[in-house]
C-alpha cells in the first residue's frame, strides 16, 4: 500500500532525499480515496512545513518532538513496556512477525520503529495491513493527542493512520496512556523524571497472559498503566498485533 510507505517517510527523520520525495508523498495522498478531504488538506500542511524553509530546522524540531520527549516516542513498545524485560521478548516476537511475512528490514533501528511497522503494513494485502495498524489504536491515538496539544502538523499523519484502519481505540487504555507525563521538551527536570529508568521485574506477576496462541509473534500488552492506575489483577485490557489470518 503506496499510502502506508508515504505515511511512514513523513515520520522519518528530515533528510534531503525526503524533501526530494514530498511532490510524490502528496500525490499519493491525494489519490488515496480512503482520506476525507480533511486528512488531505492536514498531511498537505506538514508537507508544505517540510518542504519550505531550512532543513536543519525541520531536523531540529523533528528531534525535539520524537527523539527528546518520551512521551511522542515512535517506538511503539516505549508506550506499551516501557523498560520492562516484557520489551525485550516483544521485541523478539515482532521480528518473528516481520520474518514470517517475508520481510526483511534494510534499516539498523529497532523493529518497534513505528516507520518500519508501517513499511512491513505497506506490504501486506489491504485487509490486513488495516488490521495490524489498528491493532494499536489506542498509542496512535495518544500521539495525536498530544501532538494536537503542541499545535504540531505531525498529527495529521497519526490521524490519517486511525482514519485508514477505521479502528476505534480502547477508551480505558487510551485515558492511562494519556494520564502518563506528558512534558515539553524544554522542561529538563521533567524528562528526566520521564526518561528515569524503571524497575526490572521478574516472576510469575511480570509474565504475560496472553501466552502464544496461532502465530507466535505479538505485542504482549498494549499498554503500561500509568503509576498508581493499575487495574485489578485480571481486568487489565490486552492488545496483540498479530496477521489477521492468525486470529482465533
Amino acid at each position: 500500500m503506496k499510502i502506508l510507505k508515504a505515511l511512514s517517510a513523513l515520520l522519518t527523520y528530515p533528510s534531503e532525499d525526503l524533501v526530494a520525495a514530498l511532490p510524490d508523498i502528496r500525490e499519493i495522498v491525494h489519490a488515496n480515496a480512503a482520506l476525507g478531504k480533511a486528512d488531505r488538506r492536514a498531511l498537505d500542511a506538514l508537507v508544505d512545513l517540510l518542504a519550505s524553509g531550512d532543513l536543519y530546522d525541520r531536523q531540529e524540531a523533528y528531534g525535539l518532538l520524537f527523539d527528546r520527549t518520551r512521551s511522542l516516542s515512535l517506538h511503539l513498545f516505549e508506550h506499551v513496556h516501557g523498560e520492562s524485560r516484557d520489551r525485550g521478548q516483544a521485541m523478539v516476537d515482532l521480528i518473528r512477525v516481520y520474518e514470517e511475512g517475508g520481510y526483511s528490514p534494510t534499516t539498523k533501528e529497532l523493529p518497534d520503529y513505528l516507520p518500519l511497522f508501517l513499511e512491513f503494513a505497506a506490504t501486506r494485502n489491504p485487509a490486513e495491513a488495516h488490521d495490524l495498524i489498528g491493532q494499536p489504536a489506542h498509542v496512535l491515538s495518544a500521539l495525536a493527542e498530544r501532538l494536537k496539544k503542541r499545535n504540531s502538523p505531525y498529527e495529521a499523519v497519526f490521524r490519517a493512520l486511525l482514519a485508514l484502519a477505521k479502528a476505534k481505540p480502547d477508551a480505558e487504555a487510551l485515558a492511562l496512556l494519556l494520564q502518563e507525563p506528558d512534558p515539553e521538551p524544554d522542561d529538563l527536570e521533567a524528562l528526566d523524571a520521564a526518561w528515569a529508568e524503571e524497575e526490572v521485574r521478574f516472576g510469575p506477576e511480570s509474565a504475560d497472559a496472553c501466552g502464544h496462541d496461532g502465530l507466535a509473534a505479538k505485542l504482549r500488552q498494549a499498554r503500561r498503566p500509568a503509576p498508581g492506575l493499575e487495574p485489578e489483577p485480571g481486568a487489565r485490557p490486552r492488545t496483540i498485533i498479530q496477521h489477521s489470518g492468525s486470529r482465533a
